[in-house]
Formats: structure tokens, sequence, C-alpha cells
């Protein structure tokens, strides 16, 4: 016979299961309610759509222009991801393979870098872009998005990166490989899990950002999606169905995103506390 769990252990799992549903809730209301005309929302708002209404997706789609906004979010996107990575490994390389008096104080920097509230910065950083004429372009979003993705990025790679043992870098030195040869064709295919947990903390972040979009960004050809369902609920502000349609086209996706890449996010996360 299968032996019973201890009570305790079935509290843990209703609570958890309590917490599931008080998240999944709202989402699934959202998605309800983004599928039913606006009579049929203010008389059962708690129901389900009688005869689901898809021609709010298609309405919601032109009306609030999410076609442009995505195509800034991807490129905004990937674009600021890509070079976080770059940066931040390189950084993270010279951090933990390499041993200087400054050391110390480089860790402790880039560490104070992740306490630092973004809204905070807002104001003196929207006064040194508007110096350098670098609002409205696509530099704008692209140089925040780096600086303040730097230092978790650097801290989760270096910190994988503290593991691999020394004997890396002195078989690359007897096969001669310069410095950049053994970070390129040894440390990178090594950090491939760190990498993959940082490329989905920095998507997810540059994805739903919203404050530095706000601030920095006046052009609506360039706006991201955040931007749009902004605009697209305070113009838009008494079709609540179009409103849930919209915020149904950006939320999904991203929520199917991270379910995908989760199992990669969670063996970036513990693989380098597991080594050595």
């Amino acid at each position: 016979m299968r032996p019973k769990r201890p009570f305790s252990a079935q509290i843990h799992r209703l609570v958890l299961l309590l917490l599931l549903v008080i998240n999944i809730y709202p989402l699934l209301w959202m998605v309800l309610n983004s599928l039913k005309t606006e009579q049929e929302l203010t008389m059962n708002p708690f129901g389900i759509a009688r005869q689901p209404v898809w021609s709010n997706y298609i309405e919601a789609w032109k009306v609030a222009k999410l076609g442009p906004y995505l195509i800034n979010s991807i490129i905004v996107t990937l674009s600021a991801v890509v070079l976080t990575l770059l940066v931040g490994a390189l950084a993270a390389f010279f951090l933990s393979r390499f041993e200087f008096k400054s050391k110390g104080f480089l860790l402790v920097y880039f560490t104070f870098g992740m306490l630092i509230p973004i809204h905070a910065t807002l104001v003196p950083l929207f006064i040194e872009m508007r110096s350098l004429n670098l609002m409205d372009n696509r530099l704008t979003l692209l140089l925040p998005y780096t600086a303040f993705n730097l230092p978790i990025t650097i801290f989760i790679l270096a910190g994988f990166m503290n593991a691999f043992p020394k004997e890396v870098e002195e078989a690359g030195i007897m096969d001669g490989c310069s410095v950049m040869g053994i970070f390129g064709r040894l440390i990178l295919p090594m950090l491939t899990p760190a990498l993959a947990t940082a490329f989905i903390i920095n998507f997810l972040n540059n994805w739903n950002e919203f404050s530095f979009a706000l601030v920095l960004i006046t052009d609506g050809a360039l706006k991201t999606l955040p931007l749009g369902l902004a605009n697209f609920a305070g113009q838009y502000n008494r079709s609540y169905t179009l409103q849930m349609a919209g915020l149904t086209i950006v939320l999904v996706p991203t929520l199917l995103f991270y379910l995908s890449v989760q199992k990669y996010l969670t063996a970036g996360m513990t693989a380098g506390a597991v080594k050595g």
C-alpha cells in the first residue's frame, strides 16, 4: 500500500493550489470577458460567453495598432538582450577568472546596481538622453535596458563561472589559445545554461518594461507594446472587451514563452550551485 502523506505536506499542497487559483483566475476572467459583447460583459461579468466574439481580437489589433508596437518590442528587446549578454559575459569572465586589486570593489559595484530603483533614475536619465540627442530613436531604449540588466546578468554568469576549474584555462593556454580564444572556445560553451537563464530574465524584463519607454519615447512609430496598451486603454476606455482582448493578445504569448523555457530557467539558476 502507498504510504500516507504527512498532514503538513497536504496543507502545503492545498496552500500551493490556492495560490495557483488566485493567480490564474484573473487571467482566465480576462480571457473569457474578451470574447463577450459589451452588453454581455455588463450583464454577466463572471460567466462564459454564450457566443464567443472572436472579432474583438481583430478589432483590438487594428484600433490599438499592435502590429507596429509588436515589431518595435521585438527589435528593442532582442537587441538589448544580445548586447547585455555579450557585455555581461565578457565582464563576468574578467571578474571571475582574473585576480586584480579592485576586483572586490567592482563586484560590489555591480551587485549594488541591482538595488537601484528604476524610478529614481528617470529624471536624470531623461535629461542626459535629451542632452545627447538620443531621444526617439532605436538607441533610446537599447542603452538603458542594457545598463540596468547588466548587474543581474553579471551576477548570474560570474557565479556560474566561478565553479569552472582553473585547469580549463591552463589546457587552453597549453594548446596555444589567447585570452579571447579561451573565452570563445572554452568558457562560452560551458556557460550555455547560465546564458539561457540570463536571456530569459532579460527578455521578460525588457518585453514588459514600461517606465523607460513612457518617459523616453514620444514618437508613436517607436512605441513598444506596453505603451501601446496604455494608449489603447486611455483612448478606448469605454470598450472593456477590446481592452481585455488587447491585453490577452500581449499577455498570452508571454506566458507561453515563459512556460516553454521555465525548465531552462530553473536549470540555469541551480546548476552553478551544485558544481564543484
